[in-house]
């Protein structure tokens, strides 16, 4: 008899314990897999909860609380995707933000591009998030395959959409759709986008109009189109008249193959003195990457060339000015 209970009695203990993390804003533990159930608790996104046992669309859980119940597998994100996301936040720790923004709807946190990526985070309406990188990935057609071709008709090209690497305000970081987010470009230089795409924005420095500072900025943009092969294709750099007490274009380039991310530095230029520095990364026709300084000696702004770097021979660009 008593070699019969020893084994019954350590049965769980050898158990490895399974994991799992709610993946939806809030859902509700019940008693009973059934029409008819009692509430015996409530988790909510992002909570860690231990699975005791699966029965076809329900696992029955622990909460961290010690309180048990069943909840639909789907509302739950396995150990790998949480492990997943962990190591996104330490892989993009010190990268730099390119541009703010906030949530135009409640929306998932993805662990990579792409709709149908493993999510666990949800974002609500009107969060506030720091841009870090973009990405493209393949649009998911509603019902599943976009319609095949005629034997006439070519192929057509996969739709792609654009992503934003984003870290959120509990240091989360993870993919977002794009089009779910808009970039909080301040209104003084909005106006003068062109009906172009602002992909990032920066703060070069300030100057003073009398009794107040006011921002100088650089802005990288391109046309409003997903599914770009570049993150941006142009710069613009605003700059503040003190004396018409307005901004003008003080610097734009055209035709780059942009590569985020931007940074953004200060350098000592002898007799110039202390300057605001942008680096540019840029790919040429056969792909290779290569960084291009720039310094802003307000409103000037030049290319710096690297010791050897042949200087480029096109002519200077224009200066428009805005009202």
């Amino acid at each position: 008899m008593l070699s019969l209970l020893l084994p019954a009695c350590n049965r769980g203990r050898g158990r490895v314990q399974e994991i799992a993390y709610v993946s939806v804003p809030q859902a509700i533990l019940r008693d009973h897999v059934s029409a008819v159930f009692s509430k015996t608790g409530v988790v909510k996104n992002g909570d860690r909860v231990q699975i005791l046992e699966r029965e076809r669309r329900f696992a029955r859980v622990r909460t961290a609380s010690g309180a048990e119940g069943w909840i639909e597998q789907r509302a739950l994100a396995p150990q790998s995707v949480y492990d997943g996301f962990q190591k996104l936040i330490q892989q993009e720790q010190t990268a730099p933000v390119q541009a703010t923004g906030t949530t135009r709807n409640d929306t998932n946190i993805h662990l990579d591009p792409g709709r149908e990526t493993e999510h666990l985070y949800q974002l609500n309406q009107g969060s506030k998030v720091s841009i870090l990188k973009r990405a493209t990935a393949e649009k998911t057609i509603a019902g599943g395959m976009a319609k095949p071709a005629s034997k006439n008709e070519s192929k057509p090209a996969p739709l792609q959409e654009d992503w934003w690497l984003i870290r959120d305000a509990d240091g989360r970081v993870g993919w977002v759709l794009a089009r779910m987010v808009d970039l909080d470009v301040p209104l003084e230089i909005a106006q003068y986008a062109e009906g172009q795409r602002t992909v990032a924005f920066f703060v070069l420095n300030q100057v003073t109009d009398g009794d107040k500072k006011v921002p100088q900025y650089l802005v990288v943009l391109t046309e409003p189109k997903d599914g770009l092969p570049f993150d941006y294709d142009q710069v613009r750099v605003f700059t503040w008249n003190v004396k018409r007490h307005r901004y003008e274009t003080a610097y734009r380039e055209h035709n780059l193959n942009g590569v985020l991310p931007v940074t953004l530095s200060h350098e000592d230029f002898g007799k110039e003195g202390t300057l605001p520095v942008f680096i540019l990364r840029v790919k040429d026709d056969d792909g290779n990457l290569s960084e291009r300084k720039y310094k802003m000696n307000t409103p000037i702004v030049r290319r710096v060339m690297a010791p050897g770097e042949a200087k480029e021979t096109s002519a200077p660009r224009k200066k428009s000015r805005h009202h």
